[in-house]
C-alpha cells in the first residue's frame, strides 16, 4: 500500500517507567508484594476542568456506574495513592532523569515546571485524575528520513494496574500507582510507512535505555498511537507493549479506516440519511420466553433482558471486514461490551448456531424490517442493556460520517477495540497541593555535561572493535549491556558480545528461563580468570540458570569441564596416535582431521579448540 496516498498521520507517545521509589511519596515501585494489607471501595465522578468543562471521555466513563476496588500492599502503598493525604514533593531522582531525557532528545527545557491534573475516572487512579508535569518542548532525534520532532516530554504518575472485573466492580493492585512515567509525544509523523515509524518508537527507546535509570521488562514501556487518514479521523490506540507489534497496528488500523469509509459510500449510494436510524428500543424478552437458544434461556433466566432494534438499509454490512480479523458487526459489538454486556446478535451473522432463527423471524415483522434491514438484539441487565442499544444505534449513525474519533485499545492480533471517546482539552487543571519547580541554567549545564554516550555514539563504538551492528544494537538493548563495559577490557570483545547476547539466548531457549545477570557475570569471571574455556561457557551457563545458587567451581567439576594444561593435552593426542596408528596412517591426509575429531570428543570444554587444532598439527607433523 502507498501511505502517503491515503494521507497516513502517525503520532506516537512513548510511556516509559523509571527505575526509582514512587514520584510523590517513598513507597517502592518493585511491585514484590503478595499479601495485601487493606482493600478500599470507591466510586468517582468527572469535575469540570480549567475551562469549566466536563470532558466526554470522564462523562462515558461515570456513566459506566461502576465501583472500584483498590488492594493495598505494604510499602507499596501509602496515604498519598489512597488519596488520603496531599502528595509530597516530586522525587528528585525521577525529575533528574526526566530532564537527562529531554536533553538527550534536544529538547527546550521548560525554565519553571507546574504540576498538573489531567482528569482521569477509570478507575486507575483513586484520585479521579492524573498528576503530569511538563519537562521538554521542540526536541529531535535522528530517524530513517532525518530528524524526527519530538513535540513535547512530561513526567507523569502511573496508573494503577487493574486485577479483576466483577460485573459493575472494577478491582485495581495500588503497587503500581504513582512510579514515575516519563511520556515522550513524538510530533507529527508525515510521510513514514509503518515500518519506519516502527524503527523511529524503536530509536526512542534506545535513548531512553541509555541512561541506564529506566526499568526493562513487559509492561515497564508502552506506546500509544495517534493515527488519521485522508477523510478518515484521529484515533487513539492505547496500551501497545510489544514494539514489534506497532507495524501492524498501524496497518490493520490504516484498512479499518479505509473498509469504514467504503461502508459511509455504500450508505449513501443506499440513500440513507441519519433521521431513517430510529432511537427506538423495544424489549423482547417475552419472544424469547420458549428459545431452544441455550445462551439466551441461561441469560434470561438470570433476571436479564433481552432488548432490539433495526438498523434500516445496513443488510450485509455488518459481515463486511474492516481488516484482518475485525468485521463491523464486532465493532459496533464493542460498544454495547462498553457497558458491560456480552456484545449483540444480529442478522447479519449465521443465526443458526444460536438456534434463534425463528425468533429473529418474529423480531423482523415486529419491527417491520425487510430484507435490507439488519436486526440487532442484546441481553443484559435492564439498566445496562438499553445504554449499550443506545451506543450501538449512535455509532450506527456516525456510520454515515466514516469515522468517529475515539479512543481504541490494542487485542493481541494488533487489532483495536472501542474503548471511550476521544478526550479533549477541558481535562486538564492546575495541581494546587504542589509549588511550582524552577530548573536553573546551571542544573541544565551540569546535566548536559554528564548525559550518557548517544545510542549513534555506542553503536559505531561497538562496530570498531569488530561486533556486527545487528549483534551491537541487540547488546545496547540487553540487560547485560553494562557487563559488556564492565568486561571489555578482560575479554574479546566480539566473543563478549556473542555470549551476552547470543550464548545467552541460547540458554533462555533451552532452559525456558531468563538468565540471571548475576550467572553472566560469574561464568564471565571464570573465563576471565582461567578457569573454564569459551567451549564450556553455554553448558556452565545453562546449569547455573537452573541452580543458581550453585557454586561456580561445583558446576564446572560436576560437568567435568576443569581445563586442562597444554602437557595433558599434549599426553593426550600422543595417546591416540598410538591408539590408532593403524587407522591415521590408512587416511592419510585425512588422518589429521580425524585425530582432531578424536581429541575433541574426549575433552572439548576443557581447552581452547584452537590449541587442540594447533598440538594435533605440530604432533602430527614431528611423527
Amino acid at each position: 500500500m502507498d501511505y502517503s496516498k491515503v494521507g497516513l498521520k502517525v503520532g506516537l507517545e512513548i510511556h516509559q517507567r523509571l527505575k526509582t521509589h514512587k514520584l510523590f511519596c517513598d513507597c517502592s515501585s518493585d511491585m514484590k508484594g503478595e499479601n495485601r494489607i487493606l482493600v478500599v471501595k470507591r466510586k468517582l465522578r468527572p469535575v469540570a476542568g480549567e475551562l469549566g468543562e466536563v470532558d466526554r471521555a470522564a462523562m462515558f466513563e461515570y456513566m459506566k456506574g461502576r465501583t472500584f476496588i483498590y488492594e493495598v500492599f505494604q510499602n507499596e502503598s501509602c496515604l498519598v495513592e489512597l488519596d488520603e493525604e496531599p502528595p509530597h514533593l516530586v522525587n528528585q531522582q525521577a525529575l533528574l532523569t526526566a530532564l537527562e531525557i529531554a536533553l538527550l532528545l534536544n529538547c527546550k527545557v521548560v525554565d519553571e515546571i507546574h504540576v498538573m491534573r489531567k482528569t482521569v475516572i477509570d478507575g486507575s487512579n483513586t484520585s479521579g485524575f492524573q498528576r503530569t508535569m511538563l519537562i521538554g518542548l521542540d526536541g529531535w532525534i535522528n530517524g530513517p528520513r532525518g530528524k524526527v520532532p519530538i513535540a513535547q516530554i512530561c513526567l507523569e504518575e502511573e496508573s494503577a494496574g487493574i486485577v479483576d472485573k466483577r460485573g459493575k466492580e472494577v478491582v485495581y493492585r495500588l503497587d503500581r500507582l504513582g512510579i514515575p512515567l516519563v511520556e515522550i509525544t513524538t510530533g507529527l509523523l508525515e510521510g513514514y510507512t509503518p515500518e519506519e515509524i516502527q524503527q523511529i518508537a524503536f530509536k526512542i527507546g534506545m535513548v531512553l535505555r541509555s541512561t541506564k535509570k529506566v526499568m526493562r521488562g513487559i509492561g515497564t514501556i508502552r506506546q500509544d498511537i495517534n493515527i488519521s487518514i485522508e477523510g478518515g479521523a484521529r484515533i487513539e490506540i492505547k496500551g501497545l507493549q510489544e514494539i514489534g507489534l506497532l507495524k501492524d497496528v498501524i496497518e490493520k488500523e490504516v484498512k479499518r479506516q479505509l473498509s469504514l469509509l467504503e461502508i459511509k459510500e455504500e450508505l449513501r449510494r443506499r440513500n440513507l440519511s441519519v433521521e431513517e436510524i430510529s432511537d427506538e428500543v423495544l424489549d423482547v424478552t417475552d419472544v424469547f420466553s420458549e428459545t431452544e437458544s441455550k445462551l439466551i434461556k441461561r441469560l434470561v433466566s438470570q433476571g436479564n433482558k433481552v432488548y432490539c432494534f433495526k438498523l434500516p438499509k445496513f443488510a450485509g454490512l455488518l459481515k463486511k471486514e474492516l481488516c484482518e480479523g475485525k468485521t463491523f458487526g464486532k465493532e459496533l459489538s464493542d460498544y454495547a461490551k462498553a457497558y458491560g454486556i456480552g456484545g449483540i446478535i444480529h442478522t447479519d451473522e449465521n443465526l443458526k448456531k444460536y438456534h434463534l432463527e425463528k425468533e429473529f423471524q418474529k423480531l423482523r415483522e415486529l419491527l417491520n424490517a425487510s430484507s435490507q434491514d439488519v436486526v440487532v438484539t442484546a441481553v443484559g441487565k435492564q439498566e445496562d442493556v438499553k445504554k449499550a442499544c443506545d451506543a450501538v444505534i449512535s455509532r450506527a449513525k456516525q456510520a454515515l460520517v466514516g469515522v468517529p474519533e475515539e479512543t481504541r485499545v490494542v487485542n493481541p492480533d494488533a487489532t483495536t477495540s472501542f474503548a471511550r471517546p476521544l478526550p479533549g482539552g477541558a481535562r486538564m487543571y492546575p495541581e494546587t497541593d504542589l509549588p511550582p519547580i524552577e530548573i536553573s541554567k546551571k542544573l541544565l549545564d551540569e546535566l548536559s555535561s554528564n548525559l550518557p554516550e548517544s545510542v549513534d555514539e555506542k553503536i559505531e563504538r561497538l562496530k570498531s572493535m569488530g561486533i556486527e551492528e545487528t549483534i551491537a544494537t541487540k547488546l545496547f538493548l540487553s540487560e547485560y549491556d553494562e557487563l559488556f563495559e564492565e568486561f571489555v577490557d578482560k575479554v574479546h570483545p566480539p566473543f563478549l558480545a556473542n555470549l551476552l547476547v547470543g550464548i545467552t539466548r541460547s540458554v533462555k531457549r533451552e532452559t525456558g528461563k531468563e538468565v540471571p545477570a548475576d550467572v553472566v557475570r560469574r561464568v564471565i569471571e571464570s573465563y576471565v580468570n582461567g578457569l573454564i574455556v569459551k567451549e564450556a561457557v553455554e553448558e556452565i551457563m545453562k546449569e547455573l540458570t537452573l541452580t543458581p545458587d550453585e557454586n561456580v567451581e561445583k558446576v564446572i567439576k560436576k560437568l567435568g569441564l576443569e581445563r586442562i594444561s597444554e602437557e595433558e593435552l599434549v599426553r593426550i593426542i600422543k595417546q591416540k596416535i598410538v591408539e590408532n596408528k593403524e587407522v591415521l596412517e590408512r587416511l592419510g591426509d585425512k588422518a589429521e582431521k580425524a585425530l582432531i575429531g578424536m581429541v575433541m570428543r574426549e575433552i572439548r570444554g576443557r581447552i581452547e579448540g584452537e590449541v587442540v587444532v594447533k598440538k594435533v598439527k605440530e604432533l602430527l607433523g614431528q611423527r
